[in-house]
């Protein structure tokens, strides 16, 4: 799963078929966002806007800025996110982060096509960008302890997953108090408030 082959067309049914727990993960995501007041939304990887667009029905007084360096997806994701408050923007996930500050960052399926020392960085800057007792919501692709829970297809240039303990880490590193929510296979949800 290449983004230089990322159809938005057909980007849904590609996830279906190559993801098998990704509606779950996107209801997890969600799920994990409960508890929190939320003005303002921060999504990281927009894609099509699936996890954006169920966020924002689940915090449905939000405003919120998606990030996606897919133009592509970006134009498939303002069809099926028009009517609600939402700018856009193309940029890339190791790039500087919309001003917040924010009350909610999420992201689905986009942080593990960073290396470590970028994933990291980027928890950093995440940080950065939440008001103090905001929260971080991150489901992704990992590494798992059991090698045989090895069940979505990555490209070695292009996916660069990293074990739970070590994000767990670089979250902790970043000042928020993480904790794995759901976890099936090598797809897991963490959610972080920043402390």
């Amino acid at each position: 799963m290449s983004q230089f082959h990322f159809d938005p067309s057909t980007y849904l049914d590609l996830m279906d078929k190559e993801v098998p727990a990704y509606r779950r993960l996107q209801e997890e995501v969600v799920g994990a966002t409960d508890g929190i007041t939320v003005s303002w939304v921060l999504d990281l990887g927009t894609g099509t806007g699936e996890t954006l667009v169920r966020v924002l029905e689940k915090h449905s007084h939000s405003h919120a800025v998606g990030v996606d360096n897919s133009a592509a997806m970006l134009e498939a994701a303002a069809e099926r996110l028009d009517g609600w408050p939402v700018e856009l923007v193309v940029a890339d996930l190791s790039d500087p982060l919309p001003v917040g500050p924010f009350d909610l960052v999420t992201s689905a399926l986009a942080v593990h096509h960073l290396d470590g020392a970028d994933k990291a960085a980027l928890f950093a800057r995440v940080a950065g960008a939440l008001r103090t007792g905001g929260r971080f919501v991150l489901g992704d692709v990992v590494i798992p302890e059991d090698r045989a829970d090895v069940v979505t297809p990555i490209e070695d240039d292009y996916d660069r997953p990293s074990t739970l303990a070590q994000q767990l880490g670089w979250l902790a590193e970043a000042g928020f108090d993480a904790s794995v929510v759901w976890a099936e296979g090598d797809l897991a949800v963490v959610c972080a408030d920043l402390c």
